[in-house]
């Protein structure tokens, strides 16, 4: 199936589609709405809930505002490139983690996103209250996987 194909399809079955599903596909947290799904050998995330994708994105988007310095980004509208949308997505998740348990380290895996997002508005009261200094230190410090290098003959 061709990339253009593949995008069409996607949008056509996924209208409700996860914000976090770069770090869910690479396992780096689950979560209770998420349902997985595949098209063409490719997996996909589907949102459960309407409420829930709204305080995903609402999440995501205040991320990204904040991070625009620890992640180089110029330009805030445009597309991140691959690695650093997992840093914003894994980094970010893992500082609101550590912010809502501070007395516990940065989780390395995020077990349930909509927990985490429903314990940080009950201990926080809104997603625009969250302290972004200490949420960012959680991006900065997050490294993907290392490419490896190639063996020569």
């Amino acid at each position: 199936m061709d990339s253009d194909a593949f995008r069409r399809t996607y949008r056509d079955l996924n209208e409700r589609y996860c914000v976090f599903e770069k770090a869910m596909l690479t396992n780096q947290c689950g979560c209770s709405q998420a349902q997985k799904f595949c098209i063409a050998e490719r997996e996909g995330v589907h949102c459960g809930a309407d409420e829930a994708q709204a305080d995903c994105i609402a999440l995501l988007n205040l991320l990204r505002q904040q991070a625009r310095f620890a992640l180089k980004s110029r330009h805030p509208t445009r597309a991140l490139p691959h690695a650093q949308a997992l840093r914003l997505q894994v980094g970010g998740l893992r500082g609101v983690a550590a912010v809502v348990e501070p007395t516990e380290p940065a989780p390395a895996n995020i077990a349930d996103v909509r927990g985490l997002i429903i314990a940080a508005l009950a201990h926080f009261g809104a997603l625009e209250h969250l302290p972004f200094a200490q949420i960012m230190q959680q991006i900065a410090a997050y490294r993907g996987r290392r490419r490896r290098s190639r063996l020569r003959d």
